[in-house]
């Protein structure tokens, strides 16, 4: 059974942000596995709190993700 695991800096995404990733994760996994392997294919998003997660050295906050979505610098 496949397992996909999904680590995001918490409040970056809503919750329906998160269904789209598991379901388009999974489809990318049927896509390559067959459609058989949907009912046991296992999609897991886990949240690290804003700044447990780090970058080359640095903390990376949830602000400094929504700037890098908007296209200015964390």
């Amino acid at each position: 059974m496949p397992l996909i695991q999904v680590r995001v800096i918490k409040d970056v995404f809503s919750k329906e942000q998160k269904r789209q990733i598991i379901s388009k994760l999974t489809d990318a996994m049927v896509s390559i596995e067959g459609e058989n392997m949907r009912n046991v294919t296992w999609c897991v998003v886990e949240e690290v709190e804003s700044g447990d997660w780090g970058i080359a050295g640095n903390a990376l906050t949830t602000a400094d993700v929504h700037a890098l979505a908007h296209g200015k610098a964390a």
